[in-house]
């Protein structure tokens, strides 16, 4: 269990702790909801969340059968839908991996990133296209 505590701090924005490391982080509206884009919107968290647990979920298999993943990236573009209500409508992302395309734990490595807990978390109404790009096509 984590637990994260959450100030709303006025101006649309608030402070999240997480308690367990004592790291903060500050949010806020984005530009185009009345916010003045100063920081991630809770929305980029969510991007940033699927993001993250892809590479940290391929690493941690990575480091637990003998290689490294170290300078993999994940880009994720993410674009609001208004109707029929506000929310994330997709999440595009790209993950580009420094090993060779013939790497023998490619299909291994896809399949854990395309199936880490954020991503299983996340509405099926979301469309979240993900590609890869290993080191050969850098």
């Amino acid at each position: 269990m984590v637990k994260i505590e959450i100030e709303y701090t006025g101006s649309l924005h608030s402070e999240a702790l997480h308690t367990q490391s004592g790291t903060r982080l500050q949010t806020d509206a984005p530009l185009d909801n009345g916010g003045r884009g100063e920081s991630f919107s809770p929305t980029d968290l969510v991007a940033t969340a699927l993001g993250t647990c892809m590479t940290t979920t391929m690493d941690l298999y990575a480091k637990r059968h003998g290689f490294n993943i170290d300078g993999t990236k994940a880009v994720v573009v993410k674009h609001m839908v208004s109707q029929p209500v506000r929310r994330i409508g997709r999440l595009e992302v790209i993950v580009t991996i420094p090993l060779p395309a013939n790497h023998p734990q490619r299909a291994t490595l896809e399949k854990i990133a395309l199936n880490c807990p954020v991503q299983k978390s996340l509405s099926s109404e979301m469309d979240i296209p993900v590609s890869f790009s290993w080191g050969d096509d850098l």
